[in-house]
């Protein structure tokens, strides 16, 4: 949630920041940034609790799919993917 809220658009330029991670460089662009409504905090939340409440439903209708630890090196990502489809791992039936 507090990625999502933070982000932030320049309506001149079209670039993208962040309040934390990418902040504008000049005092004169972040004056002018706008939040995109969807990255409200409240509707955000609304997103989340969504999930929360269809991730039983996803799970079973994907009952084929495989998870994808997402959270180390790109390549390293690519190459489980990759694998999985060359070579798929067995799935219960």
């Amino acid at each position: 949630v507090e990625r999502l809220s933070q982000r932030r658009v320049d309506p001149v330029t079209g670039e993208r920041y962040h309040t934390t991670f990418r902040p504008a460089p000049t005092p004169e662009i972040q004056a002018r940034l706008r939040q995109n409504p969807r990255d409200k905090e409240e509707n955000i939340e609304m997103c989340v609790e969504s999930y929360y409440r269809n991730i039983k439903e996803l799970e079973d209708f994907y009952e084929d799919a495989f998870y994808v630890n997402a959270d180390q090196d790109p390549f390293a990502v690519f190459e489980f993917i990759e694998s999985c489809i060359i070579k798929p791992l067995p799935c219960k039936k």
